[in-house]
């Protein structure tokens, strides 16, 4: 079977987290013989293109055009990363706008002499199969979630189980494995949907497809180097080199570090009392701080606004905290000895980084399906404590320190050796030896096969 003719088309979702897996998963694909032409909107694919270290690395990337201000959106707002909370919706409702740009480059690679193999597009893109189809190639889904979290998040939008239950804890009517869910753990997109507002038909419509029956490959879990990842966009007000220093400085399981994801920010009064919990606390820390709700999330660091007064001076006196603005080199911190546990908002790729270096987490769940992401941490994994749900979660600076302490304490010891085992687990998965291979890279192969099999069947049909 000869893979290196065809051509695999991949169209995220514009925003870093779908970003990230989608890259994963093109040096994936490379690797197994396929050329890559990698989808998205010009501003994104500018910052992308140097996004792949490997200089064999031979992923094309194309543009479709998008423009924001028809949509009521700031100009050249093309990533979620540079918008704030209120316009993430908007945004979502204008990328239908991409579908005529996407024929038309469908058509152009076509024209042009590429084998198409398939069409991988995000969630978020479900009418991207129409145009698939419209060629006959075949198109799937890449899910950027985990399939608890997927599963879960899913239900909440098919079903609203929270409006038929006299009590703040309920079961998923589809999915009662997932154990009882709690009010807090509803997005406020989902408290306030109906029927027939806008994001409910949008969310139903693209999620009813899954209940058909097609097949689902687990082939994760997919993550790029901390080179590859930050080659994509983003800039830290720190080093690596300087950051690892720092942490070599430190104890091994002494540190904690902090970060709510590249989407993610906190009210202004929950990072004041986030502060004065680290403040008052002997440990050390690193924590990747973004501008709170509120302010211009493109905002310069404003620390007499957002810290308590004379913070910074006292953590660069003891030498115990790192403050890094927006983005950080998470991977290199997460794999460093010194870190004992991440306080972190539980967006899937952050749950991967973490089970892969096997190191636990404190939870502080925003949106989405992070909710049901931290519950399978704490539930199913047994590598989490919660500590807060949410924007308006009312969470005091002696509840933080709390936290912190049973991580450095027994309790935390004991995640970390379940966390550790996670870390086998995934190893073994990804393994791919002569005499053995994994069961994500097994399922890879399936898909491959599957996506084979479905051309020759289609070009049959057509001769």
């Amino acid at each position: 079977m000869e893979n290196r003719r065809q051509s695999i088309v991949l169209f995220p979702f514009m925003a870093q987290g779908h970003f990230i897996p989608f890259l994963a998963l093109a040096q994936l694909l490379e690797q197994k013989g396929f050329s890559i032409v990698f989808v998205s909107t010009p501003l994104n694919v500018k910052n992308l293109q140097n996004s792949l270290s490997s200089p064999s690395s031979s992923v094309k990337f194309a543009q479709v055009s998008f423009n924001a201000a028809d949509h009521g959106l700031p100009p050249d707002a093309e990533n979620t990363d540079s918008l704030p909370n209120d316009l993430i919706i908007p945004f979502v409702n204008a990328t239908p706008s991409l579908k005529l740009p996407f024929r038309a480059l469908l058509s152009d690679l076509i024209k042009g002499g590429e084998n198409l193999l398939c069409v991988v597009s995000d969630f978020f893109f479900g009418w991207a199969a129409d145009v698939a189809h419209e060629f006959g190639i075949l198109h799937l889904i890449f899910s950027v979630t985990g399939g608890f979290g997927m599963a879960c998040y899913y239900s909440m939008w098919l079903n609203s189980p929270h409006r038929d239950s006299q009590s703040v804890e309920f079961l998923l009517p589809d999915f009662p494995e997932a154990g009882k869910i709690h009010i807090t753990q509803v997005t406020p997109a989902m408290l306030v949907a109906t029927e027939k507002d806008p994001l409910t038909n949008f969310m139903r419509e693209k999620i009813a497809v899954r209940k058909l029956g097609i097949p689902v490959w687990a082939i994760g879990p997919l993550l790029l180097s901390e080179k590859d990842r930050s080659s994509t966009g983003r800039r830290s007000t720190i080093s690596p080199e300087d950051c690892i220093q720092w942490m070599d400085q430190k104890e091994p399981n002494s540190v904690i570090y902090i970060s709510f994801g590249s989407q993610n920010t906190i009210p202004a009064s929950q990072m004041m009392k986030l502060a004065k919990a680290l403040d008052s606390s002997s440990r050390n820390f690193i924590w990747v701080v973004r501008p709170p709700l509120g302010f211009d999330i493109n905002a310069e660091f404003l620390a007499e606004e957002w810290l308590p007064e004379g913070f910074l001076q006292r953590i660069r006196e003891q030498d115990r905290g790192l403050i890094i603005s927006k983005w950080a080199p998470q991977v290199e911190i997460l794999a460093h000895k010194s870190v004992a546990a991440f306080i972190s908002h539980c967006g899937w790729n952050s749950v991967l980084e973490t089970m892969k270096y096997g190191v636990p987490v404190i939870g502080w769940s925003m949106a989405a399906d992070q909710h049901y992401n931290a519950k399978f941490l704490v539930d199913k994994a047994g590598i989490c404590v919660e500590m807060a749900r949410g924007i308006s979660f009312e969470v005091m600076p002696e509840d933080i320190v709390d936290k912190i302490e049973f991580m450095m304490g027994e309790g935390g010891e004991g995640m970390r050796k379940k966390a550790c085992e996670i870390k086998e687990t995934i190893k073994d998965a990804m393994r791919d030896e002569e005499s053995y291979r994994g069961s994500s890279v097994k399922n890879v192969q399936e898909f491959i096969t599957a996506a084979f099999l479905r051309k020759e069947k289609t070009s049959a049909y057509t001769k």
